[in-house]
């Protein structure tokens, strides 16, 4: 290895691949960032002249002093090049590149009333065309080009611009023009799945705070891409990765709910029923000097809470037992609640909880999120290079690294005159070639490139549009690696899901006396056969992965364990930190089994620190993050976003172990696994880093503002507004985001308002963000809506006029939706116990497999057994069935 190659490798594990970020806002920077963090060299392209919209960007509305905060959080460790995308430079480091991120910006997401897409162009408002991706790949079939759009590249939708959509359901964009490039987060949201299932349900629906998706489609797509370039290091040719942000949304914002109405036979696909808007009670409750946040996923949770507010006496209540009738009776059980909480402080209550092992948690604000003591201990936040504001540090370690050491977000076009490539004598040598396209290898076959149809996005299916005859499939990305899944509930399960998606064999197991949690979640009650099975979001979140039964805490379960550990290059747990040394299986064993295996642990809170063994769900980190604190109205309390946080932990995790194996496989290593401390809450607040960065910075205080903001100027006017007329009842909506003001023109004309458009008051964005005038502006188009004859209509009149707007789409509607009909989102799965369903699958698509990527169901329990430990391990059939009868094995969970 040269001395440049070995001063690049102390860089971290992805030093050496060279990653060309063709991305503006927040999905495709941020995925940049994770691979900077990780050591890659990541050169970003920006237009001449205006850069990325995000350096004039600040969410408390004031246009900064130099780059803003975010931007200068998002963009540490990178090289900045100022250039046209033809530039001779530009297709210069396109040709050599390992990784090109394209895309990822939303309407909206920089300073207000950014520009248009034309399908072709890269820094477009609604990202590259189709036409464009195809062309970077074309250029350098050796390179991964990672496409992120809020549609993706294929379908009715795609490539962000105006496309006619079908005739459909009332929950499908009927017959309108959809304008791509126009959408924002805020409508993204709605069509997912997502604000439907938020707020209270004799209210409006409500938004999550925080442009949760963005970042949540960022690390996503990171986590594949990061796959695909395992893959194109094993093959010898890349692959074209396309990342659909609805897709991402719906997965990790709501959509998974899908499920439940789908194998119970509840309301009908395109028929908007209830949304189930019935918010957690208990959640953020008032304190004696602040707020608290708990969570009572669980029935011995919420027993648990009653004992900790000093009310046995209702823990016979069977109605309080059930969310449902608990919020029924609210105001009697809040005054019950608030009589307790209101007695003590903040870090009283936190303490109780803790010893009655009652997931609780100071809820986050700009102010306090950085002194939480748990953060503090373990320097959570750090400055960043550039001044002015502290940061989240990268949110995981592998070994002894934590991220390399960061360097200042450049100025603009700072590397314009001196950005090259090093030479490949790093792992980049074994990957992608350093200079040019291929000569030979699967692309060479006179076959498309990247398996899209040369003239227009698929017509239907992941398959459809593939060119030229069907060629054999490469192996999935992660193909020959094998994962032993330690994890339960939805974060570890969301990461081992995604890792099978991608390839790896993953080996779920287990308790006879513990199983996963979710497979008692929903479906069906304890009186009918086999109900276990039925756990809805264990459907949802499980597909892709054999399962074994295993007693871990008897000795023969332990052996066997350790044989397994032994067989994988992955074992993954979110137990809490004590759970696993008490099992015997801490690093040490781990690494003694099997020398090359990955260990990625999923706390909470982290291995040490004072919360170090405190238990955590999503709801905590949403509510110690400061997540929870952007959600909710201006007048009203904090409002969790609802589960999004367990599969941003679980993805991050999946990316860490990635980067993990990258280090064990690089020339200049010895093969040896490492310890992987993903923790839970770090990952959440690098995705709400925005609040941190912008408070520490100067002060400002981001706030809620219920379905306005709470990021800035961003659009208005901004809302849901009901359509009490539609023949499926009054709780039908639809969601309108303005982001300029030619918008704004025509929204008037619809509303037939010449008076609002003749305002100039009105005029500006800036002027319809004043509270008052977005009363007023509210006020019409909500008498607007509450006279059109149905939804449809109202959605037709707005996109015949180019109005951005999208229905407010509860879980059971998503089945009709168009766009992911045609891209095959759904696909049908035949499950032993539950029978054949559509069932979610994932948000990328790759070029090189044309075929479904769902290749089995969820596992009933123990379903692989004979297989793995006969198999794998070598026992015999005489053996298995010792080891059930000793219960070490079972066919079902133990006392059902």
């Amino acid at each position: 290895m040269s001395a440049d190659a070995s001063a690049r490798s102390a860089l971290g594990p992805l030093a050496g691949v060279r990653v060309l970020e063709l991305a503006t806002q927040i999905a495709g920077p941020y995925c940049g960032k994770l691979f900077a963090d990780a050591g890659a060299d990541v050169v970003k392209v920006e237009p001449p002249g205006s850069g990325d919209l995000m350096r004039a960007w600040s969410a408390s509305g004031s246009r900064p002093v130099g780059d803003g905060a975010l931007f200068r959080f998002l963009n540490t460790s990178k090289r900045s090049v100022a250039a046209d995308l033809d530039s001779s430079r530009v297709r210069a480091l396109a040709a050599a590149a390992d990784l090109v991120i394209v895309g990822g910006a939303l309407a909206g997401g920089g300073t207000p009333g950014g520009g248009t897409s034309t399908g072709e162009g890269i820094f477009t408002g609604g990202g590259p065309g189709p036409a464009a991706v195809r062309r970077l790949h074309a250029d350098n079939p050796r390179a991964v080009v990672l496409s992120i759009s809020p549609f993706g590249l294929t379908g009715p939708w795609a490539g962000g611009g105006r496309q006619q959509g079908p005739q459909s359901s009332a929950e499908a964009l009927d017959g309108e023009t959809l304008d791509g490039a126009a959408f924002t987060e805020f409508l993204l949201q709605a069509l997912c799945g997502s604000t439907a299932g938020r707020g209270e349900p004799d209210a409006a629906p409500l938004q999550a705070g925080g442009r949760i998706g963005e970042w949540a489609s960022g690390v996503y797509a990171a986590v594949v891409g990061l796959a695909a370039l395992r893959g194109a290091r094993r093959d010898g040719v890349g692959d074209l990765v396309d990342i659909s942000m609805l897709e991402c949304m719906t997965i990790m914002m709501g959509g998974l709910s899908v499920v439940g109405p789908t194998i119970m036979g509840g309301p009908k696909p395109g028929i908007p029923g209830a949304p189930g808007r019935i918010p957690e009670t208990p959640s953020i409750e008032p304190t004696k000097d602040g707020l608290v946040g708990f969570c009572t996923i669980t029935a011995q949770q919420f027993q648990d809470f009653l004992v900790l507010i000093e009310r046995p006496d209702l823990l016979g209540d069977r109605d309080l037992a059930l969310l449902p009738r608990r919020h029924a009776r609210r105001a009697e059980f809040h005054a019950a609640v608030h009589a307790w909480t209101t007695r003590h402080t903040t870090e009283e209550i936190v303490e109780l909880a803790a010893a009655l092992r009652i997931p609780a948690t100071p809820v986050g604000t700009p102010e306090t999120v950085t002194t939480i003591d748990q953060f503090t201990a373990r320097g959570v936040f750090v400055p960043n290079p550039r001044g002015g504001f502290r940061q989240p540090r990268t949110p995981y370690r592998v070994g002894d690294f934590g991220g390399r050491p960061l360097a200042p977000a450049p100025t603009l076009g700072e590397h314009t005159d001196t950005a090259r490539w090093p030479a490949a004598d790093g792992p980049a040598a074994d990957g992608p070639a350093a200079d040019g396209p291929a000569a030979d290898g699967p692309a060479a076959d006179g076959l498309a490139p990247d398996g899209l149809a040369p003239d227009g996005p698929a017509a239907d299916g992941p398959a459809a549009g593939a060119a030229g005859p069907v060629r054999p499939a490469r192996p999935l990305p992660l193909d020959g690696l094998r994962v032993l899944d330690l994890t339960a509930f939805w974060a570890g399960p969301s990461a081992t899901m995604l890792l099978g998606s991608l390839g790896a064999d993953v080996i779920k197991v287990e308790g006879v006396s513990r199983p996963d949690g979710m497979r008692f979640a929903g479906g069906k009650p304890p009186t009918e056969p086999s109900w276990w099975e039925w756990g809805t979001m264990f459907l949802a979140t499980n597909a892709n992965k054999r399962a074994v039964s295993l007693e871990l805490s008897s000795m023969e379960g332990f052996d066997l364990a350790r044989r397994l550990i032994g067989a994988c290059d992955v074992v993954i747990e979110n137990f809490t930190p004590r759970v696993l040394p008490n099992l015997g299986l801490d690093w040490e064993t781990v690494h003694a089994a099997n020398p090359s295996a990955v260990l990625t642990r999923m706390p909470a809170f982290g291995l040490d620190g004072p919360w170090r063994d405190r238990t955590g769900f999503a709801q905590t980190m949403e509510q110690a993050s400061g997540m929870a604190w952007l959600t909710g109205t201006a007048d009203g309390p904090p409002v969790i976003p609802r589960g999004a946080c367990d599969p941003i932990a679980g993805l991050h995790a999946a990316f860490a172990t990635l980067v993990a194996l990258a280090a064990r496989d690089r020339p200049d290593g010895d093969g040896s696994g490492a310890l992987v401390e993903a923790t839970m809450i770090e990952s959440v607040l690098n995705v709400a880093a925005e609040l941190t960065v912008e408070y520490t910075e100067g002060g400002a205080s981001l706030r809620r503002d219920g379905n306005r903001g709470p990021l800035g100027p961003l659009a208005a006017p901004q809302g849901v507004y009901r359509c009490p007329r539609d023949p499926a009842g009054p709780d039908v909506w639809l969601a309108l985001a303005i982001t300029d003001d030619a918008q704004w023109r025509r929204l008037c004309a619809v509303l037939g308002r010449p008076d609002l458009a003749a305002d100039g008051g009105l005029a500006t964005l800036a002027g319809r963000r004043v509270t008052a005038a977005h009363d007023l502006v509210d006020e019409a188009i909500a008498a607007w809506t509450a006279a059109a004859p149905d939804r449809v209509t109202a959605l037709a009149a707005l996109a015949t006029a180019g109005v951005p707007a999208a229905p407010v789409t509860p879980a059971a509607g998503l089945l009709a939706n168009p766009q992911l009909a045609a891209r095959g989102f759904f696909e049908r799965l035949a499950h032993p116990v539950v029978g054949e369903h559509p069932m979610p699958g994932v948000a990328f698509r790759l070029a090189s497999q044309p075929g479904p990527l769902l290749r089995r169901p969820a596992p009933v329990f123990g379903q692989h057994d004979d297989e793995v430990y006969g198999g794998l391990l070598g026992l015999t059939l005489a053996e298995i069935d010792g080891l059930r009868a000793r219960r070490v094995l079972g066919d079902k969970p133990a006392g059902v």
